[in-house]
This record gives structure tokens, sequence and C-alpha cells, in this order.
């Protein structure tokens, strides 16, 4: 695989050591029809760049998640980039028409090369810390994959072994088997594609935000949310004030990938694609006393989330003229309740 001239990094990047590597990148999770919910929704790696022996518990619209680590502490975002180099590598299979299973053979040089991690000594013993900390890291959740819905407890990958290593005992191919939660996920092609830049992003943060933008934006053109469903959903152990002011510095860096974020009043933030013009709303606005409505009806849902969600199916629908947007608003959201 050819490398090319390392790219510097910009302010908050890491540099481009790859700049002509061509591979197929895509992220584990996206959403199915309806309320299927995966880790691009919900926060399952650890945002610590130290050692993080908390057991985390989160609930969230009827999902449930306890994240316990082992003494090595819980697998973080960085750690994650294995499991995107696994399925990136079994949906290139599937698309190809090949058999699959859940145990991956893979060279630890190109997982390196993908990732945009150093091919030194010290990066394949960062590679092997990260193997160990999946491994060990257990999850018990009701989220489903693939339209299946069970409570069970498993880690993020079943095993991994060494296959072959250097003269000098530096791994050279390992195997690695994925839990059946996460290849039910992939067999399912619950897939979305990221950019190759989030591998550049440096913090922990700026990675689970762009996640979360790129799951709820998607192809619209934005995508609005509150400063406390973002903290929530990002699993940063930060408080609140302290959340708010690193997204004022993320909005501030502008080097998100893909997204522009901008602070809007009564404590949101907004996403808007780049290079795409947004132009407001993309469906009839709504009145402050329409979305109140809506989080009686949905408690703990964000509305925002849902009104974009409408406001997309409005669109998908030919935007037709609504004579009372709201109550048209209202009837859409306790469809999405009543649906579970």
């Amino acid at each position: 695989m050819a490398q090319g001239t390392v790219q510097p990094a910009g302010p908050g990047l890491l540099p481009d050591r790859y700049p002509t590597a061509d591979f197929f990148l895509c992220d584990i999770f996206d959403a199915l029809p309806k309320d299927d919910l995966a880790t691009m929704e919900h926060p399952v790696f650890s945002l610590s760049t130290r050692p993080d022996r908390r057991i985390l518990e989160y609930e969230h619209n009827g999902v449930q998640m306890t994240v316990t680590p082992s003494v090595r502490g819980l697998a973080t975002i960085h750690d994650k980039d294995i499991l995107i180099y696994c399925v990136s590598q079994l949906m290139a299979a599937i698309n190809a028409g090949r058999a699959v299973s859940r145990t991956l053979h893979l060279r630890a040089h190109d997982l390196l090369v993908a990732s945009n991690r150093e091919t030194s000594g010290d990066g394949y013993k960062r590679l092997r810390d990260a193997f160990e900390r999946l491994a060990g890291t257990r999850i018990t959740t009701n989220i489903a994959t693939g339209e299946i819905e069970v409570t069970r407890g498993f880690g993020l990958i079943e095993s991994w072994e060494i296959v072959r290593r250097s003269r000098g005992g530096r791994m050279i191919s390992v195997a690695v088997t994925l839990s059946e939660w996460l290849f039910r996920a992939v067999m399912a092609k619950s897939v979305l594609t990221l950019s190759r830049d989030y591998f550049r992003l440096r913090k922990p943060l700026e990675r689970r935000i762009y996640e979360l933008a790129r799951k709820h934006c998607g192809r619209q053109p934005a995508w609005t949310v509150s400063v406390d469903t973002l903290l929530k959903k990002s699993g940063s152990a930060s408080p609140r004030r302290v959340f708010r002011k690193m997204l004022r510095d993320m909005i501030a860096a502008g080097h998100l990938p893909d997204y522009d974020m901008t602070e809007e009043p009564g404590d949101l933030i907004r996403f808007t694609q780049k290079g795409v013009v947004d132009d407001g709303p993309r469906g009839p606005a709504l009145s402050p006393d329409v979305l109140d409505r809506a989080r009686e009806l949905a408690p703990g849902r964000d509305v925002y989330a849902l009104e974009a969600d409408w406001q997309d199916y409005w669109r998908r629908s030919g935007r037709p003229v609504l004579r009372n947007p709201g109550a048209a608003f209202l009837g859409y959201v306790r469809t999405r309740v009543g649906g579970g």
C-alpha cells in the first residue's frame, strides 16, 4: 500500500500519515427503520484518555445499557478503530458476494495504516492494549441489532489472538472474533460510511460528536439538538458547563469532518452539512407550545430530533400543504411513541 508523503496536521488535527491510502471505510451502525438503536446513537466507549474503570449506566428512550470495564479499563473511542476496520472488511466482502464469518484474519500493519496510526513499535503495543480492552469490556443491553432485541451481556469482541509474529516479536497477523451482537448488525447492513478524516481527530469528544452528527444529520441539511441531550448521548463525564465550553471550542476550531456546528438560542447546537446552504427548517415551522406538548407526549425523547424526522417525512411525502402543522406533528409523535 503506497503511503506517499505525510500531510501536516492542521489545528487540532493529527497528520494524514497515509494520504494516498485507498480503502473502503464504514462505521458499525446506522438506525434501521424506526427504533433500532446502536452505538452511534448511544455511548458505549469511554472518552477518557486515562484508564477508565467506572461502571457506566445509561438509559434513554427504553434502551438500557451497563458497560463494565476489565482491570485494564473500559474500551475507548480510539479502540473503536479496530471495530471500524473489521466492519469495513466485512462489508467489502459482503458487497463482493464473498462468504463471511465472525472471525476475521487481519494484517496488523494494514489496520494501523487504515486508522491513520503510526506503524512504530509503540503503535503495535497500543494496538495490543486496544484488543485487550475491547475483549475485556462487557456490555449488558437490550439494544436491537438486525431488528432483534435481546437483553444479554457480551464483549465488544469475543476473542483475539496473534497468529504470526515477526522475528522481533511484533505482531504481523491477528485473528479477531466479533461478538454475535455486532456481527448481526453487520449482516443486516446497518452501517454508515465515515469520513477518512475521522481518524485525524485528536480529541475523543470530537470523534463522538462527529459520530452523533453523522448518525442524526446524515443526508439532511441540518440537525438541531439540545446541549443536555448531546451531553447524555456523548457519554462525556464532564459537567454541563465544561461540556458546553468544549462544544464552543469545537465550533471555533471548525475542523469537524463533513459538518459545521453553530450555537443557537435556547442552549441548542445545530449541525449543518459543509457546502450545503442551510435555509432553515425543512418543513413547516412549529411553535414552542407545540414542542412543549410533544415533550409531554414523549417524555425523555429529543423533540428536536423528532421534529427533524417529521420534517423529513413531510418532504418525502411531497411537501403537502398543512392546515395545522402543529396537529400533524403531534399526531406523528403519538405514532412514534405508540410504535415503541
